[in-house]
């Protein structure tokens, strides 16, 4: 049984940072692909960053480029996304999400497990 854990939200004022973690149990993280994703108040959910497991290959969406950093902890079964130089319109809750046996993608629907999400929230 796969489960995804997040932790590491919190309240933040702009230009602070934040590191979020994922810890992963039941997963064949060798085939894995993992993902962060994150929804704001009234929009849809939207892809952050994502990993390949085996090789460590990492993507992001425009907005987080230069400023987040994902990675993952082969020796923690941990996920981690580190967030430097937050903004208000981070705010959102975020998720992390696995594709056991894919590719990194942006594309939501290709992840099979997913976590309960943890709130961030930065003020201006």
């Amino acid at each position: 049984q796969v489960q995804l854990v997040e932790s590491g939200g919190g309240l933040v004022q702009a230009g602070d940072s934040l590191r979020l973690s994922c810890l992963a149990s039941g997963l064949t993280f060798s085939t894995s692909a993992m993902g962060w994703f994150r929804r704001a108040p009234g929009k849809e959910r939207e892809f952050v960053a994502a990993i390949r497991w085996s090789r460590g290959n990492t993507y992001y969406t425009d907005s987080v480029k230069g400023r987040f950093t994902i990675s993952r902890d082969s020796a923690k079964n941990t996920m981690n996304l580190q967030m430097d130089s937050l903004k208000p319109e981070d705010t959102a809750v975020y998720y992390c999400a696995a594709n056991e046996y894919g590719d990194p993608s942006s594309y939501s629907s290709l992840y099979d497990y997913w976590g309960q999400g943890t709130q961030v929230t930065v003020s201006s």
